[in-house]
């Protein structure tokens, strides 16, 4: 393993805390660190980070995943240990407003009274009248029929999370400067993908919503996105849940290219650098990593922040 040479602005006691990111001097350092442009790289890499937010990797977030911290520490270290391989990183952003489908906001029932998160509320509860939709109502009793046919499941009611304009919605501080350290230190643009906008929809994966909206510029596969990932030589990716917006990322990535083997080769899950959503009943994380080993039948690479990039 290579020796990691840490900038000055990073302390791993400040993961976790909530502070305004100095980006000026992230910057400032990525500039001064005499690396080369990533535009010069012979073997093109990136770095997908899934939702890598306040609210799911805080511990005080409104959907703190346990784990999550150590994880953020490592993938920080990552890109510190591979700044001069690592091409370019893209990472999105749950991004939700008031009123959402998953949200308590959207549905009531006889007695005045909201869902409380967690709550899981099927077309058979709608049809009997445990609960009804405040907005669009025929659109939600359309939704529902389509979420339990054609992607199995059932809506799921969650707390107010990664909320436009709250601290919750902001990239983990300390993560932020490593992104525009790295940014800076290669010449390299990073992306942010928004995701999670439309109302009358969940959004898991950042590729795609679960059903799909038509006419609406988030309502389908990001096929643009999926085309410029497969330039890459290698492909890493990483983020918070693993066993729900990461593994349903992972699903998207290799549906599209389940006939272009080559590409799905490309991809590297690091595998300590993501946790589950763990829960009472159901072991997500074991859900999660058996779909994992399936995926790595089809080519995919489960590794290790400290593994060399090969």
């Amino acid at each position: 393993m290579k020796k990691i040479v840490y900038p000055g602005f990073y302390s791993e006691k400040k993961i976790g805390s909530l502070y305004l990111p100095d980006t000026l001097q992230a910057v400032s350092e990525g500039q001064k660190a005499g690396l080369s442009s990533s535009s010069e790289d012979k073997r093109r890499v990136r770095l997908l980070l899934v939702d890598t937010q306040v609210d799911f990797i805080h511990q005080d977030g409104s959907l703190s995943v346990p784990g999550a911290l150590a994880d953020t520490k490592r993938t920080i270290e990552f890109i510190f240990a591979n700044i001069d391989e690592i091409t370019s990183i893209a990472a999105s952003l749950d991004t939700h407003t008031l009123f959402q489908i998953f949200y308590p906001t959207w549905w009531i029932n006889e007695r005045g009274e909201h869902p409380a998160p967690f709550t899981m509320i099927t077309l058979a509860d709608v049809k009997k009248g445990s609960w009804r939709p405040l907005l669009d109502p025929v659109g939600s009793i359309k939704y529902l029929a389509e979420l339990e046919e054609k992607a199995k499941k059932v809506l799921m009611i969650w707390p107010f999370h990664t909320m436009v304009g709250t601290p919750g919605h902001a990239v983990v501080p300390s993560l932020f400067e490593g992104i525009v350290y790295h940014g800076a230190a290669r010449n390299s643009q990073p992306t942010w993908l928004i995701k999670g906008m439309i109302p009358q929809t969940e959004h898991y994966s950042i590729l795609e919503p679960e059903v799909k909206i038509a006419k609406h510029p988030m309502g389908a596969l990001n096929t643009s996105f999926l085309d410029d990932l497969a330039r890459y030589d290698i492909i890493y990716v990483a983020g918070q849940a693993k066993s729900h917006c990461v593994l349903e990322t992972m699903r998207s990535i290799t549906r599209y290219f389940k006939d272009q083997s080559e590409v799905v080769a490309k991809i590297r899950f690091l595998m300590d650098c993501t946790s589950s959503v763990q829960h009472p009943d159901i072991d997500f994380d074991a859900m999660a990593n058996q779909e994992l080993k399936e995926m790595e039948k089809l080519g995919v690479q489960l590794v290790k922040s400290t593994d060399s990039i090969k």
